[in-house]
Parts: C-alpha cells; structure tokens; sequence
C-alpha cells in the first residue's frame, strides 16, 4: 500500500509540475478559491480580479490559474504594474463574453506589465449577435477587442484560442518584446472588422506559428510600429497581411523593420498589403522584407495600395505624402484569384523606391499572372510574371 502511495504522488507530483512548469517556485492563485463558479452562467469577473490582485502584488513569482470549466466574464482589466518579476495566466478553461462587452472598446486587457506570460484557454466573445447589428445598418454599440495588451514588456502569449470576436480579435499598443506563438484566431469570412491582431507603436513583437481565420485583416500593422516578425502563419479566410491603413493624420509615427516570412494565404482578399490613405503625411514604410510566401486563391497576392479609400466615401483628391521604400519580396510562389497579381499604385507625388522582387512566380488560371505599376521604382528578377503595366507615366522607367 505504501509503495501504491508513493507511486501515486509522485504522479501527481509530475502532472502538477507538467501544468505549472515554475512551481516548484511559485505561488498559485486559483479562481475557484475566489467565487468563480464554472459551467452555471455565473459572473465570474470579481473572482479573476482578486485572483490577479494577489498574484500582480506577489514578490515571488506568481500563477493565476483559471481550471476547466466555462466562466462567463464581464470587461475586465488586469493593471500592474506588478511586484514580482513574472506573472502567468494558466487558462485551462475557457473564458465567455457577456453581451454587454460591446459597450466597451476592450474585453479584457492587461497593462502596464513587465514579464507576463499568458498559456492556453479559449476566449469566446460570442460576436454573432453585435456582427447582425453592423451589417443591419442599425445604431450598434463600439464594439470590443476580445484580447489586448497595452504597456506590456517582456511577455509570451502562447496557445490561445479566441473565437467569435466582436471586433479584433487581439490588439498590442504600446509594447516591447512581446512574443505570439501557436494562437489561433477564428471568425467566420462575413464578420466585419474581425481584425487577427492590430499592432500599432510597438517594437520587438514577434508573431509565430499560428493560423488566423478572420473575416477582415489577418495581421493589421499600424503606425509606430518597428521590429516585428511574423514567421509560420496561416492566413485565409481575410483580408491579408496589411501594414496599414496609414496617412489618417499628417504626423504619423512611421513603420519600420517589417519581416514576414514562411506565411500561407489561402482564398484571402489579399496576401501582403500596403495601404495608406490619399493625405499629406510625413509618415514613411520602409525596410520592409516578405519571403517565403505561398498564395492559394488569392484576389490580391501583392499590392501597394496609396489610394485607400474603403467605401468611396470622403475620399481624397491629393495624393499621398507617406513615402514607401525599401520593400523587398523574395520567393513569393502560387496562385491568383485574379489576372492581376501585382500592384503598385503608389503616390503620384512621392513614388515607392526600392522596391524589389526576387524569384516571383504568380499564376492565374495556370498562365503567367499579369502586374500593375503606377509611380514605382524598383527592379525585378528571375521570376514568371506577365509583362509590367506602366499607367500614367509620361517617362521610360517610371516603373520596373
């Protein structure tokens, strides 16, 4: 019997430290211990602050640990700064939305954090409802972002699921060295304005091996935003890729230091966008590199687009002050949706320079694609593309 017993915790000692992998070090701050009552459609937002209190004012290392189990969640913050060195949010379960968060522009946030780490559980902000009432055309509240990061450094969110956003699925301002690996994001093709993930003035974001399926943007990345890498990613259905859209004010930060390689799109309305709206700016994009790209029914593989204007409605008759530089496209392989693989509709005023396509071969209807140039200079090699189409240009070699 007492072997039976040493067995036995020893197992239990090894599934323990499998869930919590720090702690051996750590003090573990359990929702249920709080009144979070799962699976009975009990609110349980009071229990997950007082769980955080605890473990953001902890000097050891601390774990907030959501079990198994179905918790239905009102707007909720998790504010630090916080006393310990790293906090983890362990969800094992998944988290539901109230109704009510779309009066809101944030589900949950945390902010203002140094060293958090985030693994697993589902978010599921039941969207279907507030989606009917923007495509109603009716008077509809802002909306929210299921899950967003405002002021957080040194973090990893890894392995969450988030469904059925009302809008973004996940939003990141303000933050330094903040990794996404293995999340998967979903919402169905006719969601409005499901962005995946919004980043905006941010630097050192690293996004990794994950598959977003969204009805709008896969990856939205906005101005201030420098240093980022997004590696492994699935994308489709969407709209792409987009650094953008920029030049909504004259004084934007620029963007800067964009890698994106190994990345999938498949029956996506774009692959990898640049758009900025027809305004004065002093914005800029540049340093910008996409390789190892793979298009599968794409309506837009590649396209700079300096005429944004969704809608048609309010639109501009200037051209767009934001310069374009530096953008280089290496290995993008695959097929279009489209004859017209490739665009550059760039400012008539500030032409993209720069630009540059490596070993390109895009397909429509298993013949060379055909490409579109406006205002852009750059050169082209060792690739399958239909003969470039310079539209508007008074010069020999407007265009590449």
């Amino acid at each position: 019997m007492a072997k039976i017993f040493i067995l036995f915790s020893v197992k239990l000692v090894a599934v323990f430290l499998t869930i919590f992998p720090l702690s051996a070090n750590a003090v573990i701050y359990n929702i249920l211990n709080f009144g979070a009552n799962p699976d009975n459609g009990t609110d349980s937002t009071e229990a997950f602050l007082q769980a955080w209190s605890l473990a953001c004012s902890s000097i050891a290392p601390a774990i907030m640990w959501i079990p198994s189990g179905t918790y239905l969640v009102n707007t909720i913050a998790f504010s630090g700064p916080c006393e310990s060195a790293g906090v983890t949010v362990q969800i094992d379960g998944k988290i539901q939305a109230h109704q009510e968060i779309g009066n809101h522009s944030n589900w949950v946030l945390f902010e203002d954090i140094n060293g958090l780490t985030i693994n697993g559980g589902i978010l599921d902000a039941r969207g279907s409802q507030f989606w009917d009432c923007k495509r109603s055309g009716a008077y509809c509240p802002q909306g929210a972002t299921s899950l967003s990061f405002n002021d957080v450094e040194n973090g990893t969110v890894s392995g969450i699921v988030s469904v059925d956003s009302q809008r973004a699925h996940m939003a990141i301002n303000d933050c330094k060295s903040l990794l996404i690996t293995n999340v998967t994001l979903i919402a169905p093709r006719q969601s409005p304005n499901t962005d995946g993930i919004d980043i905006q003035s941010s630097t050192g974001i690293e996004i990794i091996d994950s598959s977003i399926r969204t009805g709008d943007d896969c990856i939205a990345i906005g101005p201030g935003t420098n240093n980022l890498s997004v590696q492994g990613v699935a994308c489709g259905p969407g709209h792409g890729i987009s650094i953008g859209s920029l030049a909504r004010s004259p004084d934007e930060a620029g963007v800067e230091g964009i890698t994106v390689t190994d990345v999938t799109f498949t029956g996506s309305e774009n692959g990898l966008r640049i758009k900025t709206w027809p305004k004065p700016s002093d914005g800029f994009v540049k340093n910008v590199l996409y390789q190892n790209i793979v298009m599968n029914n794409v309506r837009n593989p590649v396209i700079i687009d300096q005429n944004y204007c969704p809608g048609s409605k309010g639109c501009s008759d200037q051209s767009s002050g934001l310069k374009i530089s530096g953008v280089t496209y290496l290995n993008v392989s695959g097929t279009s949706a489209t004859p017209i693989a490739v665009t550059f509709d760039c400012s008539a005023t500030t032409p993209c320079d720069g630009i540059k396509l490596e070993n390109v071969n895009l397909t429509y209807l298993e013949q060379p694609a055909k490409s579109f140039c406006f205002s852009a200079l750059g050169t082209s090699s060792a690739g399958q593309l239909g003969t470039w189409s310079s539209v508007g240009q008074s010069s020999a070699g407007s265009c590449f």
